[in-house]
């Protein structure tokens, strides 16, 4: 069991508005209380009962003026062999699923949601893919890439951030904050196409977007929907579909479609100046297809999932939301990469004050963290944990939808995977 936290002493937010912070670990019966006077006295952090060697488990509790917030908090010490991270998610990219049962079908002990996600839709006859705004790596298969920044769902995002930004785990075992890229193209004699997507539910204009047997059977027309400067924007009506079978084309046309992709197969999807770009294919080109995502970071990621930066070198982001008070998850990683923390908060009344973005930072510095990213909220909150002797994780935190949530992806905290 690890040993109890110190609150860091400059706590801007959190510990000038004076908060009470109690933390109730897992099987114990009394949790140490600790007022947080104005003048940023460091509190204690009661460490909690262990679910495996190297992961725990508790709940914590805050008095903000607006009311008292419940939320859970995941830790896992990397440093333990057998203790790794990765990603949660449905059969495919476009699909749904709740996070206890993510949890128990990958075999990890606990898990909380993920990435904002496409879970509505405002163009006629368009229905939502479910995919997450952000990439996905999971087991070091790289799943997806970003969305624009304008197309994605949730709160607006620190200056400086996008939605390529993710909290990921590298080959080294190390978690980090990084921010991920695309390296494509598509080459046959007839030229070279830049990549600009890949398994996304939006392009970038002017955009070519490879799809794989990844992304399910949803349809691809959501793709070429919204603009780099508006989701809600018209769908565009100048798009072209490529399908190359064993690097060679096998069909084309002028509308993006849906329907599952075979192992051999990718689809290309273009929309205005990349859908002129495609147009030059003909059935029976020889074409090859290369796609890679690249951390800005080093080393590879192994594991990669979206989330808003709020915390960088131990300091919350500028220009972080003060006002807007809800039901948040974040992911933090200690300053050397080795200790994570999963936190969601309750779903449900009267334990659900919530936290402005900026306060969601302050308490993951608080807890230990020197990055962090703020996640997926409301009703999309979600911790599920597998205790010792239990036969399958649940939801521990009464989501505010009254029931867990479908949602895109999530974080899982596994013992022996590998």
């Amino acid at each position: 069991m690890r040993a109890p936290h110190l609150v860091r002493p400059r706590l801007a937010l959190l510990l000038a508005a004076g908060l009470t912070a109690l933390v109730t670990p897992a099987g114990v019966a009394h949790a140490a209380t600790a007022t947080v006077p104005a003048t940023g006295t460091p509190i204690t952090i009661t460490s909690t009962a262990q679910l495996a060697p190297g992961v725990t488990y508790g709940s914590f509790q805050v008095t903000t003026p607006r009311g008292v917030t419940v939320g859970y908090l995941l830790t896992a010490d990397l440093r333990k062999n057998k203790v790794s991270l990765d990603l949660l998610h449905p059969a495919a990219v476009a699909q749904r699923s709740v996070v206890s049962a993510m949890t128990n079908d990958q075999g990890a002990v606990a898990g909380v949601n993920g990435d904002f996600f496409n879970n509505s839709e405002t163009h006629a006859g368009v229905t939502p893919t479910y995919s997450s705004s952000g990439p996905e790596i999971a087991d070091g298969e790289e799943l997806k890439f970003a969305v624009p920044t304008a197309q994605r769902f949730g709160p607006g995002l620190a200056p400086g951030t996008s939605t390529r930004d993710v909290f990921g785990v590298g080959v080294n075992g190390k978690a980090r904050v990084d921010t991920l890229s695309l390296d494509g193209e598509v080459r046959s004699a007839k030229g070279t196409i830049a990549l600009g997507g890949l398994n996304q539910y939006a392009l970038p204009v002017d955009g070519v977007g490879l799809f794989t047997a990844d992304w399910g059977t949803a349809s691809r027309v959501r793709s070429t929907c919204g603009t780099d400067t508006s989701r809600s924007d018209p769908c565009s009506t100048h798009t072209y579909e490529v399908t190359v079978r064993d690097g060679v084309v096998t069909a084309v046309g002028p509308t993006p479609g849906a329907g599952a992709i075979p192992a051999d197969t990718q689809v290309l999807v273009g929309r205005e100046g990349g859908a002129d770009a495609l147009d030059d294919l003909a059935v029976g080109d020889r074409v090859q297809v290369r796609e890679k995502l690249e951390s800005a970071g080093k080393p590879k990621l192994t594991f990669a999932v979206g989330g808003a930066p709020i915390l960088r070198d131990g300091a919350p982001l500028a220009g972080l939301d003060t006002r807007t008070a809800a039901v948040r998850s974040a992911a933090g990683v200690s300053p050397d990469g080795r200790t994570v923390y999963l936190v969601a908060l309750a779903g449900r009344a009267p334990a659900s004050a919530g936290f402005t973005i900026a306060e969601l930072a302050d308490l993951m510095r608080s807890l230990g963290a020197d990055a962090a990213v703020n996640l997926d909220g409301g009703g999309s909150s979600t911790v599920a944990v597998r205790e010792p002797g239990q036969a399958a994780a649940t939801a521990r935190n009464s989501p505010s939808d009254g029931t867990e949530r479908l949602v895109a992806n999530g974080i899982g905290i596994f013992v022996g995977k590998h």
